[in-house]
């Protein structure tokens, strides 16, 4: 069995997320919706992260490693919407917010079909 240990790229990654996430929201002290969209997500890639490494650690056919795989769709789900939430909202005209959304959707079922029907 691989060495399942985070690598210090790993770690390196997730200081830069943290940092990142923090500077993000100390530029967007005074909007609290800004503040609410980056700590959500944060925490939310964290769960994610979570999520996968017991994914990966655990047995195949494992009731624990069903759980990890049942979360990941419900995380990648609220990641995607919430991003497509702030893209649509830039976006220059409604019918450019409406392929957003629609990829969005698209990309949300893509994934359901991939983890959850039998193929």
């Amino acid at each position: 069995m691989a060495n399942l240990a985070p690598t210090w790229v790993t770690k390196a990654g997730l200081g830069v997320l943290t940092l990142n996430s923090g500077l993000a929201m100390y530029r967007a002290r005074g909007d609290p919706a800004s503040i609410l969209f980056v700590s959500g997500s944060y925490a939310t890639l964290l769960l994610l992260f979570r999520c996968l490494r017991d994914y990966e650690r655990a047995a195949p056919g494992s009731p624990a490693r069903e759980r990890a795989r049942r979360a990941v769709w419900p995380l990648t789900t609220l990641l995607t919407l919430a991003f497509s939430w702030k893209v649509a909202a830039v976006m220059p005209s409604a019918v450019a917010a409406a392929v957003v959304w629609a990829l969005a959707v698209a990309t949300t079922a893509g994934g359901f079909f991939a983890l959850f029907v039998p193929g």
